[in-house]
Order: structure tokens, then C-alpha cells, then sequence
């Protein structure tokens, strides 16, 4: 049975084909909708339709045999409940006139309750909330982080500066230290010279003498 052939089943009860057909679209909307946003559709007495989220796994492929690498995917599945299992199974024979008698709903199920759709609401809002502080925290170590580097940065350059002005003072010292020592050995040499001539003044002092006691 196709769709076509499950508007004309259920036209005559629903009251024309129009009917029908809009009637069967948005129960498949619905049912649709609400396993794509994650929600379980569960009819009491048919089943249940939900989303199942598979891990990636190794698969073989058919005609090569080859092992194929398949990747995490979400799958729809679809659960008898236990009076569609029966009357699949045969413990329970179908009725030849009417509707099919399923389970009915407990009472309140069917009034506006908490539905699954606002729990997955509340559920995914907690997961974006979550995930919002993780960022937050890794962005605040980021910062701290480059918070440290420049801070080590620039006390490593602080440093290199010192030892530069500190070398540069050093040479400063010797260069005037060779200055001083160039200056002061001329001085020396001066006095080292000056020392032949009181030899020589010695000398005449010492001829004056002799020449006098000849007299």
C-alpha cells in the first residue's frame, strides 16, 4: 500500500479524498518533524518513532567485500507496540468491521502535559549553555596566557637592556682607563730623560772641585 492507496482506504471515513489527504500530510509532518528535532512520537497500542544517533564502525561492502569506514550517523526508527505485535503475531485475531481496537490512551495522556519536545528544549539549552561557559574558560586561559608571554617578553628585553647600558659602561671604563695609562707613560719618559742631566750637572759640579783644589 502506498500513499494514494491509504487516502482512498480512509476517505470514506474521514469525509471526502481532500480530507484525507491533507489529514494523512500532516500526521507525517508532524511525525516527521518531531523526530528530526530529536522528540520520540510514541501512539499507545502502534509503536513509537524516534531518532537514533549510530557511531562511526567498519562495514563490508557487498560486492567488492571490501571493509568500508562508515561515518556517525542518525537513523529513524520505528517501534511496534505490543497490540500491533499481537496482531502482526496472531495472538489476537482482526476485527472484520471497524477499526482496528488498539490499546486505549491512560487517561491525561492525551491533555496538554509536559511533552517530550520541551524536555529536549530544556535539554539543548543546558548543552548550548554549557558549551557557552567552555568557551568563555578557554578564552580567559588564552588571555592569561598571552598575559604571561608579554609579561616574560618584556622582562626578558628589560634584562638584555641592562646587560647592553652595563657593557657599555664597562668599555667606557677601560677606554678611559687606556687613556689615563697612555697619558701617565709619557709623563714617565719625561722624568726617565730628565734623569742624564742632573748626571751631567754632577759631572761639572764635580770638575768645578777638582779645578778649585788645584789652585
Amino acid at each position: 500500500m502506498n500513499k494514494a492507496q491509504l487516502v482512498e482506504t480512509i476517505a470514506d471515513k474521514v469525509g471526502g479524498r481532500q480530507q484525507a489527504a491533507e489529514a494523512v500530510d500532516a500526521v507525517l509532518d508532524a511525525i516527521v518533524r518531531a523526530v528530526v528535532g530529536g522528540d520520540r512520537v510514541s501512539v499507545t497500542g502502534f509503536g513509537s518513532f524516534e531518532k537514533v544517533d549510530r557511531p562511526a564502525r567498519y562495514a563490508r561492502n557487498p560486492q567488492t567485500g571490501e571493509r568500508v569506514r562508515v561515518k556517525k550517523t542518525s537513523v529513524p526508527r520505528f517501534r511496534a507496540g505490543q497490540g500491533f505485535k499481537d496482531l502482526v503475531s496472531g495472538s489476537k485475531k482482526l476485527p472484520r468491521g471497524g477499526e482496528v481496537s488498539v490499546k486505549k490512551a491512560p487517561k491525561g495522556s492525551l491533555s496538554g502535559g509536559p511533552s517530550t519536545r520541551t524536555t529536549t528544549k530544556a535539554a539543548a539549552k543546558k548543552a548550548t549553555a554549557k558549551k557557552a561557559t567552555a568557551t568563555k574558560a578557554t578564552a580567559k586561559k588564552a588571555a592569561a596566557k598571552k598575559t604571561a608571554t608579554k609579561k616574560t617578553a618584556a622582562k626578558k628585553t628589560t634584562a638584555a637592556k641592562k646587560t647592553a647600558t652595563a657593557k657599555k659602561a664597562t668599555a667606557k671604563k677601560t677606554t678611559t682607563k687606556k687613556a689615563a695609562a697612555k697619558k701617565t707613560a709619557p709623563a714617565k719618559k719625561a722624568t726617565a730623560k730628565k734623569a742624564p742631566a742632573r748626571k751631567a750637572t754632577a759631572r761639572k759640579t764635580a770638575a768645578k772641585k777638582a779645578t778649585a783644589r788645584k789652585r
